[in-house]
């Protein structure tokens, strides 16, 4: 009986395949809208979560500045920078603590030859490589007469070597960056593009002394990196450097801390959590959708029993049941919804498929999500299907006979 009935439907469809396909356009619409968000929102989630990663899953990342909280005054004056002993501090007198290094960054041209290449220039020790969990692919780091002296030394990043060592091997040979001489002791394991799209092997790493000395002018440095042991917890270990880094800073009770110190798995954890709750709004506000064209289902099945209105009186002047007639009706709507949800999947992913790389993002295809949405596409031709069905079912044989 389902079998003829979804027989009926088609031909009924091939009929009027025009008005069909308008009518499964809010359904279309709609799972192709749920679907993009919610496999956007988790390529997105992925995203920063990589991104964040990078930074290390057991490392704290000290800054100046930060908004004022409960209790600050929130002026507007500018934080003071970090002083190398506040790195021997952190180092001597925090537990839980593997490494430690403070950072002097710039930016600022790299030369070689007639090549010139615009990147990132970082002052750092060699505790930076040991908190990044970030080593070489060939050569060497830094060694501690290089840090001691701050000499003119660098390992540079994947990025880097593409476009300025094509035809020589970098470790050897000699650079410019920002005008000073250096020569090039290793290059970075590659790790390609961040969650943001930032490139992480677009750097050059120096010795943190030689960068002060000839590039920013000062002993300041402008953020702290810190390896945690994954033993500790590592809210304990936060805690107790910004305990440390308020009292080296002469910070009252009641001031607010003039730095911040940043989890790098906190800052993963809240910002996926941010981008999968509005992930889910947008995918409920392209729900609404269905609804709509669940309605427009309901309406051409209406206008359906009216033109066949005299069809349904003959079957069931010749026997048929109220019942297979609302069966028949429900069949017809429900194929147009599930017509409407297949069309919308197969929309979805080619949708995906092209605008996940424009937008730097993992394609994470999730077959619950397709499946929810088919599913309930169904259920949108069962629920609106419904009533326009009752109705042909309820017709009178005699009347609906007399209908012209």
């Amino acid at each position: 009986m389902i079998g003829s009935s979804m027989l009926i439907a088609f031909r009924e469809i091939r009929r009027h395949v025009m008005r069909s396909v308008l009518t499964t356009l809010g359904i279309v619409i709609g799972v192709f809208s749920v679907i993009t968000m919610v496999t956007l929102g988790n390529g997105a989630t992925q995203a920063i979560r990589t991104s964040i990663s990078a930074l290390g899953s057991d490392v704290l990342q000290v800054r100046p500045g930060q908004n004022a909280g409960p209790g600050g005054s929130g002026g507007s004056e500018v934080p003071p920078p970090f002083k190398p002993a506040d790195v021997e501090a952190i180092r001597e007198q925090v537990g839980g603590v593997t490494s430690v290094t403070g950072l002097a960054q710039t930016a600022g041209t790299a030369i070689r030859n007639a090549q010139s290449w615009t990147t990132t220039i970082s002052g750092v020790t060699n505790d930076y490589f040991i908190a990044q969990k970030w080593g070489v692919s060939d050569g060497r780091i830094f060694t501690a007469e290089e840090l001691q002296a701050g000499r003119s030394v660098c390992v540079v990043g994947a990025t880097l070597v593409a476009n300025l060592f094509q035809d020589v091997t970098p470790v050897g040979a000699n650079l410019r960056v920002r005008g000073i001489a250096c020569t090039v002791v290793g290059v970075l394991d590659a790790r390609g593009q961040g969650g943001f799209g930032n490139d992480q092997d677009d750097t050059v790493l120096m010795p943190i002394k030689a960068v002060q000395r000839r590039m920013t002018g000062s002993k300041d440095i402008l953020a702290i990196m810190i390896g945690t042991d994954p033993r500790f917890d590592g809210e304990v270990v936060r805690k107790a450097v910004i305990a440390l880094l308020r009292e080296r800073r002469g910070l009252r009770p009641d001031e607010a801390d003039n730095f911040s110190v940043l989890d790098a798995k906190q800052i993963s954890d809240t910002v996926s959590g941010t981008v999968a709750t509005l992930t889910g709004l947008i995918g409920a506000v392209a729900g609404v959708s269905l609804l709509v064209g669940g309605i427009g289902i309901m309406n051409i099945m209406l206008v359906s029993v009216t033109e066949r209105t005299r069809e349904i009186g003959i079957r069931l002047a010749i026997g048929a049941l109220g019942r297979e007639v609302q069966r028949q009706f429900l069949v017809e709507a429900v194929v147009l919804s599930c017509l409407g949800g297949i069309a919308g999947i197969l929309l979805a992913f080619l949708a995906c498929v092209v605008a996940a790389p424009l937008m730097g993002l993992p394609f994470l295809f999730n077959p619950w999500i397709n499946a929810a949405s088919f599913l309930f596409s169904a259920v949108i031709g069962v629920v609106f299907g419904y009533f326009p069905a009752r109705r042909a079912a309820a017709l009178n044989p005699i009347e609906a006979l007399r209908y012209d």
